[in-house]
């Protein structure tokens, strides 16, 4: 057999267990291009052997179709490679130009063979070591050369585009490319222009696909799709499964069966339909039906002890592919949900611990203000239990309101009215005692002195309330205390507002604090009868209060006599 027939076969089979090697490491992962790589080089190598051997000038013809991928689809795919290992995406029409441009080419060669225009002439001379093949080039040999210009200027951009750009790409990799596809170009080159009887590419195809066999695992590592993929499929804590859009089942790995051992016995393709019987099939088909409607992607459920988290998303066969089914991603979450469980107890008990001593605050906070406003009534003559009857009769009032439902009020606004009742008069511990236990009429002066009790109550309010009850509470209690005396008319103070300016809370506790000073008796006057008293709240009705507290007083002024009554 002719040496070169040998050499050749003999790269051949190189080429051929390197395929097989590879094809035998089970990647789960695959990159297009380096495999399509791979597949071609064998091909090519077989027609450069067989040409060593054939004596026709036909079949010369016909091998060159094969021979000829190497430099169309074989470099146009190192191109592609080497794009994609620098982050350029290939684009659709990239791929057409390429790959249209390359099968042209090919086409062009087989229409050929029976004519002159690709080569005149193809003459075979048997030498000692093979078959040698000798051709005149036609007129559309140029196509071949001025392709493989056009493809080395690309080469040429692309590792300057390599060089330039962000460190976001491996130079060995590059360089792996780089010099295979310079070394196959360059070699075609000068053996079209010195007609040498025999080519080298063979061998420098096989060693190239050495080099990039031997060292696809490197150039694995630099995709993370593919490190995802092996990890994942590799992993025995995590269960797979793909179903279709039509909630048929596709598939899983072994490790899904512990989280839905429905699967065991169900059949590949088959719609997997809800069950009464086995609540599990019907969590993923809900799952599924929510991610459609609503784009939930994720749900827990138990089996057995084991807490499971199934997570869904969408697949493809290929990137940008149309979506085909769901992937449905399952794994054991029980230490997890234990630790959550831990915090959220942690955090219950916490909120509890927060909230008893909230409470334990605000009760003392409460009996602050009540001591408060107690030992003012001590030293003021005349309201001796004045506070405890105006927060009684606020809290008949704000049930009337609530009845009638002619003023809309919360029960959380009624219950913090009631309580910051006792605040309306802490400001008085500023003023003289003279003038608060006076039994006769203040003077102008004195009078004018004894407004100030207002402000200074919601000065005081801020002082005890703010930063230790809710804002709500705290503003509700400053109104009460500051704008009590103010009068619908404008006549009021401290600040002379008029109508609905007036906080509501200041216009309801207003009708308290003056109806409790007409029926009570005080060291200066007797009490009022309930007849008197109500004709001047009757009749103080749009000047001095509400209009709106009118139908309010009527509805619970028999429930407030009775208390008086029983005081």
């Amino acid at each position: 057999m002719p040496l070169m027939t040998v050499a050749y076969a003999f790269c051949l089979v190189i080429s051929g267990i390197l395929f097989i090697y590879l094809a035998h490491k089970s990647y789960n992962n695959i990159d297009a291009h380096f495999w399509t790589i791979v597949i071609l080089i064998p091909i090519i190598v077989l027609g450069y052997c067989l040409k060593t051997t054939v004596t026709e000038v036909e079949s010369v013809a016909y091998l060159f179709c094969f021979i000829y991928l190497d430099s169309t689809f074989l470099i146009v795919l190192v191109l592609f490679s080497m794009l994609q290992n620098l982050g350029i995406k290939v684009r659709g029409w990239m791929k057409v130009i390429a790959y249209g441009l390359s099968s042209v080419h090919i086409a062009i060669l087989a229409i050929c063979t029976h004519n002159d225009l690709y080569y005149k002439t193809i003459t075979i001379e048997k030498t000692s070591i093979g078959n040698a093949t000798k051709m005149e080039s036609g007129p559309l040999k140029i196509y071949h050369y001025i392709f493989l210009v056009v493809l080395f200027i690309w080469l040429v951009i692309m590792l300057i585009a390599g060089i330039r750009k962000s460190k976001t790409y491996s130079r060995k990799v590059l360089n792996i490319y780089g010099s295979v596809g310079l070394v196959c170009m360059l070699t075609h080159l000068v053996e079209g222009i010195v007609s040498a009887n025999f080519t080298i590419l063979p061998f420098i195809y096989v060693i190239g696909e050495i080099i990039l066999v031997c060292g696809y695992d490197y150039l694995h590592a630099h995709d993370v799709a593919c490190v995802v993929v092996e990890r994942n499929s590799s992993s025995d804590s995590r269960g797979y499964v793909t179903i279709g859009r039509n909630n048929e089942f596709l598939g899983c790995n072994d490790r899904a069966f512990d989280f839905l051992p429905f699967l065991k016995y169900q059949i590949k393709d088959a719609v997997i339909e809800n069950d009464d019987d086995d609540e599990l099939k019907n969590t993923i088909n809900t799952l599924i039906d929510s991610y459609e409607m609503t784009g939930k992607k994720s749900v827990r459920f138990m089996v057995n002890d084991m807490t499971c988290v199934c997570e869904i998303m969408p697949f493809s066969n290929r990137t940008g592919g149309k979506n085909i089914g769901y992937m449905l991603d399952l794994r054991d979450a029980t230490e997890e949900q234990k630790n959550l469980d831990i915090i959220k107890s942690y955090n219950e008990r916490l909120n509890e611990e927060v909230i008893e001593k909230t409470n334990n605050i605000k009760d003392i906070q409460r009996k602050v203000v009540l001591g408060m406003a107690n030992m003012i009534e001590n030293r003021d003559n005349n309201t001796g239990g004045h506070v405890k009857r105006t927060s009684d009769i606020i809290h008949i009032i704000v049930d009337e309101i609530k009845r009638q439902g002619r003023i809309n009020i919360t029960d959380e606004y009624a219950r913090d009215i009631v309580r910051a009742a006792p605040t309306h008069d802490l400001g008085k511990v500023s003023i003289d005692s003279n003038i608060l236990n006076k039994p006769a009429r203040l003077t102008d002066d004195e009078f004018k002195i004894m407004k100030t009790h207002s402000t200074k109550s919601g000065e005081m309010v801020l002082i005890l309330l703010d930063g230790v009850e809710e804002k709500r509470f705290v503003d509700i209690a400053f109104n009460v205390a500051r704008f009590h005396h103010e009068r619908w008319d404008g006549r009021g103070y401290p600040e002379g507002l008029v109508g609905s300016m007036i906080p509501l809370e200041a216009r309801i506790m207003a009708v308290a604090d003056v109806y409790d000073a007409l029926v009570s008796k005080r060291c200066y006057k007797e009490p009022m009868s309930f007849e008197q008293a109500a004709k001047i709240m009757r009749e103080s009705m749009g000047t001095q209060f509400d209009p709106n507290m009118a139908s309010v007083f009527e509805g619970c002024r028999e429930q407030l006599e009775q208390y008086y009554k029983n005081t």
